[in-house]
């Protein structure tokens, strides 16, 4: 299945667009459901936890999470999905240049514990952000180009820190009628991207047909989500 969307390409300059022209139909409105769902299972017991969010655009999960007292890092491309993110949720902010990232910006509310990264997500390492107890992945993986996935991979595992529990959402859906974005992440290459590495642990499957999804040609689409954790830190190895 995967053959059909191997050599399909989103540019940044493409998401930028869409975010200037409102096409943004990714971006939910209210809290997700699977990481209500599931959140005490990713605390696991666990205060003022460090979130990381990849490709975050303006999730009103981020404040929901500050909100319980957790502190939230994300990384977004489009410096619109920010400041909406901030402006709708009626947040100051300030704004400051990231000197090891050139061009890069860090929008951040310091009462709230909120900071985002207004860069390529590929530009960030452990030594800019630090490392994290939890990070959700809800539209991240699967709007990344699929020939990058391996290098996606790499990039959040060297962002978990030993304890770190990565809630990770996956869509399931016949590639041959439609083409992405978001991309068809078989459970197959969850376990091939993360397996060497990290646990990798099914928690949820839900029917996501909707109307929208339908326009797409689809007539199927399961929404699964997964709870990934590193392994012994003694046997831990690079995913491949």
């Amino acid at each position: 299945m995967l053959e059909h969307q191997a050599h399909r390409v989103m540019a940044l300059t493409e998401w930028e667009e869409r975010w200037q022209n409102n096409r943004i139909g990714f971006h939910q409105p209210a809290v997700h459901t699977m990481l209500k769902t599931h959140l005490e299972e990713v605390v696991s017991g666990r205060t003022g936890v460090r979130f990381f969010f990849p490709l975050c655009g303006k999730a009103v999960d981020m404040k929901w999470l500050a909100d319980l007292g957790h502190l939230v890092v994300g990384v977004e491309f489009s410096e619109k999905g920010i400041r909406e993110f901030f402006e709708e949720n009626n947040l100051s902010y300030t704004e400051e240049p990231v000197p090891s990232i050139p061009g890069a910006r860090l929008f951040k509310n310091s009462e709230k514990n909120i900071f985002l990264y207004r860069c390529d997500l590929f530009s960030v390492s452990s030594s800019v952000a630090g490392q994290f107890g939890a990070i959700w992945d809800r539209g991240s993986l699967v709007a990344i180009n699929p020939k990058d996935r391996e290098r996606y991979a790499g990039l959040i595992v060297s962002l978990m820190a030993v304890d770190c529990r990565y809630l990770l959402d996956t869509l399931l859906y016949d590639p041959e009628k439609y083409g992405g974005p978001p991309f068809l992440v078989p459970d197959a290459q969850v376990q091939s991207l993360f397996g060497s590495c990290c646990d990798v642990k099914h928690l949820q499957s839900v029917d996501a047909l909707t109307d929208r999804t339908r326009a797409w040609g689809l007539d199927s689409l399961t929404e699964n989500v997964h709870l990934i954790t590193l392994k012994d830190a003694g046997a831990q190895t690079q995913p491949r």
